[in-house]
């Protein structure tokens, strides 16, 4: 093993390793934000190092982690098939409820089929890197989850990476590309970072006009928006004219593991060629019973989506009312621009000790000098707690400048 102290040479693979300093540093002055281990949580409190604060970060939209209901399926399959599968479902990983929530998450989104992976981040970079060979072309939003970029970079295609949401450098491109050439146009279907929405009308009539598929990541959409939660494409009425929908079951769905839909013949194509599928172990059963009996809930409460909706929009609302840059966030999730990026570690800090938790997001996760507090919404939030995490933020926010009692940004 290599001595730390001792000097690391140029051409050591491990010196990256060994230079990296940064966290340390930010550590040492009592600012670092990442994997903090929560203690006891009840959904919309959590324990972090003895503190009790309001979970204003977590991508548990439904409010479904903590539900009695959930918890009994989970455990009820535990009791029936065992901890875990211990194969890949090409193999001897299928179980009778994987089948039954892939026919029941296809017949939800309105596709003929789908398949399942074991986590959402394998999910795309798994069906990207099957779908997109040689002499393909992929066009793929720059704001892309980091699963979709490491599906491009793993396809044997090439990548055109155009400007967020941006039509018009989209269709310049695509006038550019070989039209001999397979093509397939990839989006987000709400962007993680910023909470917007992509223009699925636009990208559904560029992909017609020039002859390409057109493939959407719902992770943060399928349970969250839509007629039911059944995602972006449903807003606007479309989800007939999407050819692939993929989505994640750690968000809405209380749980871990992925899933894509579309025409039978390409899921029939994945299911038997996708290297995520075949070489990984399946979902364990706690796991699909999870994500089953809240897909239930889902279509029984439809009051859940709902709330969620009036949440995002009062929270949207009164934020900038306080005088925070919030960019265009039309989601649950709402960003809160701080600036730089130990200027963002002292106000997570500052609203940590206040009684809230929210993600600190830093480059190159966003653009240089645009660090931002990341907040995201539960339909089991109270009116108490939206209140409290503005008045954290509030408090907070004057403290360091970023907004003014008239409720203006100072940045």
């Amino acid at each position: 093993m290599a001595d730390t102290k001792t000097e690391i040479a140029k051409n050591d693979i491990f010196a990256k390793a060994y230079n990296f300093t940064k966290a340390d540093e930010v550590k040492e002055l009592g600012l670092y934000p990442y994997f903090k281990p929560l203690e006891s949580t009840d959904g919309t409190i959590v324990e972090i190092e003895g503190h009790e604060v309001i979970m204003a970060g977590s991508n548990n939209y439904l409010g479904l982690t903590n539900d009695q209901r959930t918890i009994e399926a989970a455990q009820a399959a535990l009791k029936k098939y065992g901890t875990g599968c211990t194969g890949s479902r090409y193999l001897n990983g299928t179980l009778d409820i994987h089948l039954e929530l892939e026919e029941k998450l296809a017949a939800f989104m309105g596709k003929e089929n789908c398949v399942l992976f074991s986590t959402g981040y394998q999910t795309n970079e798994g069906t990207i890197q099957t779908i997109a060979q040689r002499n393909d072309i992929i066009f793929s939003d720059r704001d892309n989850h980091a699963c979709i970029v490491v599906g491009t970079q793993c396809s044997n295609a090439k990548t055109v990476r155009y400007q967020h949401n941006d039509m018009g450098q989209l269709r310049k491109f695509l006038e550019k590309a070989d039209p001999d050439a397979g093509k397939i146009i990839i989006s987000d279907g709400v962007f993680s970072m910023s909470g917007t929405l992509a223009k699925v009308p636009e990208l559904v009539k560029l992909a017609k006009e020039f002859d390409a598929r057109l493939y959407l990541d719902d992770a943060h959409a399928v349970g969250v928006i839509g007629d039911g939660g059944r995602g972006s494409a449903s807003v606007f009425g479309l989800t007939d004219q999407v050819d692939l929908i993929s989505g994640t079951f750690s968000k809405s769905f209380a749980s871990l593991g992925g899933f894509i839909v579309g025409d039978n013949a390409v899921i029939e194509y994945l299911r038997h060629h996708s290297p995520a599928h075949i070489f990984s172990a399946s979902m364990p059963p706690a796991n699909v019973a999870t994500v089953l009996k809240a897909l239930e809930i889902l279509q029984e409460e439809p009051w859940r989506i709902k709330r969620l909706e009036e949440i995002s929009i009062y929270m949207r609302t009164e934020l900038k009312n306080l005088g925070f840059n919030v960019w265009s966030s039309e989601s649950p999730i709402v960003p809160v621009v701080i600036g730089e990026m130990m200027d963002c570690f002292k106000f997570w800090k500052d609203l940590f000790e206040e009684g809230v938790y929210a993600n600190a997001v830093v480059p190159p996760a966003v653009p240089k000098g645009q660090s931002l507090l990341r907040t995201s919404y539960m339909a089991s939030h109270t009116n108490e707690h939206l209140d409290r995490i503005l008045e954290a933020f509030r408090k907070v926010g004057l403290k360091h400048g970023i907004i003014d009692s008239n409720g203006n940004s100072v940045n």
